[in-house]
């Protein structure tokens, strides 16, 4: 089994659920009292989200880069950068590192390929939506990929950092979710992209008929295979 690199805290309790998934998923697959080889780095999400506010992608990849060797040079054979949003910085990380990063997107295109879907809508911050680094490398593997508008975008937002951040989980905020999700199924979006990994501990797939790709699970999911492998 290989050791998987967890780079994580942002936030907390997204690596949380990504530490349950994957132990979960060792398990279930080697199954007795099998668990994951994890190795941990969890940063401080106040600092990493002060410099994304400020458009300091820069320092902040600089940030992650330096806990990524350290996980590197604690013995992970691989990396898992726990969070969307800060797969922004995987060029910077990939400079500094020799081990190969489990890219969430790629993951996520590849699952929603594999289905037959073509075109999916995307939740997540303003920086996924509204930046090209999630976008291109989705399109790049063949998808087509919708985004709400400006003022939902803004919406979408604010409700992960002042809420789901916190852990703290809206009924009204579910159901604004909810309507954007209607609104790229209306214009003709097969499928959600749940982008953030907060996203998920608001709306689940019972939520609502449209199809949803949650990226926590798959991101952990291919961790699993990728240790698993022979």
């Amino acid at each position: 089994m290989k050791t998987i690199g967890m780079l994580g805290g942002m936030s907390w309790h997204s690596t949380a659920l990504y530490y349950e998934l994957i132990n979960q998923g060792v398990q279930q697959r080697l199954g007795g009292l099998h668990s994951a080889k994890i190795i941990m780095s969890s940063v401080d999400f106040a600092q990493i989200e002060q410099l994304q506010s400020h458009g300091d992608w820069d320092k902040a990849g600089e940030i992650l880069a330096h806990q990524a060797f350290n996980l590197q040079h604690a013995g992970a054979d691989f990396l898992l950068i726990c969070t969307n949003t800060m797969h922004i910085s995987a060029p910077i990380i990939e400079q500094k590192i020799n081990i190969p990063i489990l890219h969430i997107a790629d993951s996520t295109a590849d699952e929603i390929l594999r289905q037959g879907y073509r075109t999916t809508g995307l939740l997540g911050t303003k920086f996924t939506m509204q930046m090209d680094y999630y976008i291109s490398r989705l399109q790049h593997k063949g998808l087509n990929v919708l985004v709400p508008d400006e003022i939902a975008c803004n919406k979408i937002n604010d409700v992960i950092f002042e809420e789901l951040c916190f852990g703290d989980i809206k009924q009204n905020s579910k159901q604004d979710y909810l309507k954007y999700i209607d609104d790229l199924s209306i214009r003709g979006a097969e499928c959600v992209i749940e982008g953030c990994t907060e996203i998920t501990l608001l709306v689940k797939q019972t939520d609502t008929k449209v199809k949803l790709f949650d990226t926590t699970a798959i991101h952990a999911e291919a961790a699993v295979n990728f240790a698993l492998a022979h």
